[in-house]
């Protein structure tokens, strides 16, 4: 399953930085959006996510 960015991302972009699939882009509302389609399920976001906002589908 791809990850999914919830409404506690503060846009701080240590989870776009870490994506190795380049899966991560500026969205709206929430600051960062995965695509599903380019997402790996590494789960390296959700590593760097300091407010754990990365989260599985």
């Amino acid at each position: 399953m791809a990850y999914v960015i919830n409404d506690t991302c503060t846009g701080c972009g240590a989870c776009l930085a870490d994506c190795p699939a380049e899966a991560i882009s500026a969205g709206s509302p929430s600051p960062y959006l995965i695509d599903p389609d380019k997402c790996i399920d590494c789960g390296a976001c959700a590593s760097a996510c300091l407010v754990g906002a990365p989260v599985q589908a």
